[in-house]
């Protein structure tokens, strides 16, 4: 009878440590090189782990692929916190990969966990494309976003316009007339966009005297910092961070140069991170229960798995937290003018 193969015995076919040869099945990093000389020397020796064993007899793997755009992030670390109070009670595990805010990168992401063997895929995406949808569509495993959204595809996601407008209305109450919007890019569908047209739309519906500038920043804390002098120059009344890391590069700024906040100028945000209630003064913000989130989507994708129907209602409560940095301007701004039958003032 032919002795069943070891782990051991693929590791010297392919050249390799033992430990090598555990973290490729375990799917931890080895370069390139030594994946595909383990993977040829695992088919040489018909080696089957108890992972592949199981996989054959049961055809689950109890594995969830979890693609993330990056990892210095709060919102990500409750979102994973989320995820997981969910999964491994029902026995699963992650594996995380990391597009790094590239689209490009997230895709070949949900590729290669479609060829690693996982049960179904979550991905906090980045932007929704054709080829998300194609892969989904022609995909066995299930595949499930968070952060954005799109008819052809399964998500859970916040409302990012009911957002906007909530901080809008909330601002144009405090009186303001002249905001900047500092802000990500419109490839990102979610705060691109639908946030900043929420916003956009509450703080300036039927105001002709209000206005709001926008100023593109990245995500990070840093280059936000970076445009905080463009910010400044546009001479508003209010700064609106798209997230809260945004907010604080740019609150970072004005305190190095002596501008006064909310004084001189207020600043809010989005996303209820924690920090914004102990850095001075202590953050407006909407904010978010990235958690809940993160629970919402890891039940979406067991109801998948177990062909239950999907619950109806995903939506995600706001929470508007008012703070110090935001100053009262109702006596000072300009009334608003009922507008004439014409148009004309």
């Amino acid at each position: 009878m032919e002795q069943k193969k070891t782990i051991k015995d693929v590791a010297e076919l392919a050249g390799v440590s033992k430990s090598t040869v555990s973290r490729y099945l375990n799917h931890g990093y080895i370069s390139l090189e030594k994946q595909e000389r383990v993977r040829r020397a695992i088919e040489k020796t018909g080696f089957q782990s108890n992972f592949f064993a199981r996989r054959l007899k049961t055809k689950e793997s109890k594995l969830i692929g979890i693609v993330l755009p990056r990892m210095d992030s709060v919102t990500v670390g409750k979102l994973l916190a989320g995820i997981g109070r969910v999964l491994e009670p029902a026995g699963y595990q992650g594996i995380l990969l990391v597009s790094q805010l590239s689209v490009s990168k997230e895709l070949e992401n949900i590729r290669n966990l479609q060829q690693q063997g996982v049960d179904g895929i979550l991905v906090d995406s980045v932007g929704i494309t054709r080829e998300h949808i194609r892969l989904g569509r022609e995909s066995a495993l299930p595949i499930l976003y968070t952060g954005q959204k799109h008819e052809g595809v399964h998500y859970v996601k916040l409302d990012d316009r009911a957002a906007g407008r909530m901080m809008g209305a909330y601002l144009r109450q405090m009186g303001h007339c002249r905001a900047v919007f500092a802000g990500v890019s419109e490839r990102d569908t979610a705060v691109g966009i639908d946030r900043k047209q929420g916003f956009i739309e509450a703080f300036t519906e039927g105001r002709r005297n209000a206005r709001v500038d926008f100023v593109e920043t990245g995500f990070d804390f840093l280059s936000a910092y970076n445009q905080a002098e463009e910010v400044r120059r546009c001479q508003a009344t209010v700064v609106v961070g798209a997230t809260d890391n945004i907010s604080l590069g740019i609150l970072r700024y004005f305190h190095e140069r002596g501008i006064k906040v909310p004084e001189e100028i207020s600043v809010a945000g989005f996303g209820g991170y924690e920090v914004g209630a102990v850095v001075y003064p202590a953050l407006t913000t909407v904010a978010f229960d990235y958690e809940l989130v993160g629970m919402k989507a890891a039940r979406y994708m067991l109801d998948l798995l177990q062909n239950k129907p999907v619950e109806e209602c995903m939506d995600v409560p706001l929470f508007f937290v008012e703070r110090e940095s935001v100053r009262n301007l109702t006596k000072v701004c300009e009334p608003e003018q009922p507008a004439s039958m014409n148009g004309m003032t």
